[in-house]
This record gives C-alpha cells, sequence and structure tokens, in this order.
C-alpha cells in the first residue's frame, strides 16, 4: 500500500523558514533515550503506517531537497520514494505525478504533510474498495474542503473553501483503490487538467456516475501551515487524546 505526500508547496503561509515547512518541527519523540525535535510530515508518515502503508511517495517541488535528505530512503518500516513537481500546478497535477509508481492493484493513501490529526488509527476505519474521505469536524469549514454526505455516508458533493457550506466536516486524508487512482487520472487528463483542486475533480467523478465515500471517524484536525495553526497543533499535543471532538454531535 502506497501513501502520496504532496509537499512541493511554499508554505508561503508560515514563511520566513530556513526550510520546508512539511519539515517544521511539532513537539519531540524519542529514538531510544535520545530526544530530537519532530517533523510535522513525520505524524502523517506514522499515521499512514498504521493505516496500512508499507511504503510512501513524497511529491516535492525541485529546490526542496531538504526533505530528500531528512527522510533518505526509509522511515521505520516504511520505503520512502519521491516524485517532482516541475511547477505549482494544484493539487491534483502532484498526486499525479507519482502515477508511474502506482499499480492499480495496490491501495492508496493521501494526507497532507503540514496537518496534524487524532486519533492516529483513524485513516485504517475507511474502507479499501472505494474512494473514501477521512473526515473531521471543524470551526471554520469555510477555510477547507467541507464534505457533504448523505445520511448513508455517500458523498453527495465537496465545496471548495465555500463561504457558507452545508457541512462542518472537512476532509483532512483520503484512500482508495489503484484502479480508482488511475480512473480519477484519466478523468483529470479528460478535463485538460484544469482541477487544481481534488474536490473539484471528485466533484465531476460523482457526477460521471463514480463512487465516493465519507467516514466521520476524526476527532481533532489542525492546519500547521498557518502561525495560529501551529500554536494549537503545540497545545493539542499536550492534551489528552480524546476520539471525541466537541464538534463531533453537532
Amino acid at each position: 500500500m502506497w501513501g502520496l505526500i504532496p509537499a512541493a508547496g511554499q508554505g508561503t503561509r508560515i514563511q520566513p523558514l530556513a526550510f520546508s515547512k512539511e519539515l517544521l518541527p511539532v513537539g519531540t519523540t524519542k529514538a531510544g533515550a535520545q530526544e530530537r525535535p519532530k517533523a510535522i510530515s513525520e505524524y502523517l508518515v506514522e499515521r499512514m503506517a498504521r493505516a496500512g502503508a508499507t511504503k510512501a511517495c513524497f511529491v516535492i517541488a525541485p529546490g526542496k531537497t531538504d526533505i530528500l535528505r531528512y527522510y533518505g530512503g526509509r522511515m521505520g518500516e516504511i520505503d520512502i520514494a519521491y516524485a517532482v513537481q516541475t511547477r505549482p500546478a494544484g493539487l491534483c497535477d502532484a498526486l499525479f505525478c507519482a502515477a508511474h509508481l502506482i499499480h492499480p492493484s495496490e491501495s492508496v493513501l493521501v494526507g497532507l504533510p503540514d496537518t496534524l490529526w487524532f486519533p492516529e488509527d483513524a485513516l485504517a476505519q475507511a474502507p479499501a474498495d472505494k474512494l473514501a474521505f477521512l473526515l473531521f469536524p471543524v470551526e471554520r469549514p469555510d477555510l477547507f474542503d467541507a464534505v457533504d454526505t448523505d445520511a448513508q455516508g455517500r458523498v453527495r458533493g465537496i465545496e471548495v473553501k465555500a463561504p457558507a457550506p452545508k457541512s462542518r466536516w472537512v476532509w483532512g486524508a483520503f484512500r482508495m483503490p489503484g484502479e480508482v487512482y488511475h480512473a480519477l487520472h484519466r478523468l483529470w487528463r479528460a478535463r485538460g487538467c484544469e482541477d487544481e483542486y481534488f474536490g473539484t475533480l471528485v466533484n465531476a467523478w460523482i457526477a460521471a456516475g463514480g463512487e465516493a465515500a465519507g467516514v466521520r471517524a476524526g476527532a481533532r484536525y489542525v492546519d500547521v501551515g498557518t502561525l495560529n495553526g501551529y500554536r494549537e497543533a503545540l497545545s493539542l499535543l499536550g492534551e489528552p487524546k480524546s476520539t471525541e471532538s466537541p464538534l463531533a454531535s453537532k
């Protein structure tokens, strides 16, 4: 199983940094008796491993070689590969930069490397036989991609940073079979590669008869790409890791 990690963005909201935002230290970790700072993207790699990934691909911009130096070819039990997005062209373009690595028989996990979310095993609850979004309740869904689902969890549509979305549940990660990944790649190409956001591509997928599920298994979700988000992540790491959010019942 592959984990795809789009990491080509420049992180302009939290600059200036002397390194890629995906390497921003958030909390610490221990290697034996030695404690060290922990890069924010390490949390995602660990969560992907808990969901069954055995290899991960960072999609990086040409100048972000510090990510390659940091991870090398392996983190724990995860083999690490790299693909290059030669120009900033959005999330869909980034994800499909790795299409040559993914066999249709392999499952694919996707997450954002500048986010922190709980519970750590939530992605494992998403079904493996279809495109499935791991959903989190947030206070400001207008800042994210809100996912509108029916009573059975079927996705009716994704509202990309809409001013007044129908749902306060946003996607934080997703999984899909390799066959679906390649079908979405073909659809994206058929649409002239014009979809910058994954949500608009998924809306076209659903309109054409495709299926997607939304799984409300997430509890806490933080975008660490802003200074306020960074502070919230530090606070969250110091809290007890409850699996229930105060927004979950709203």
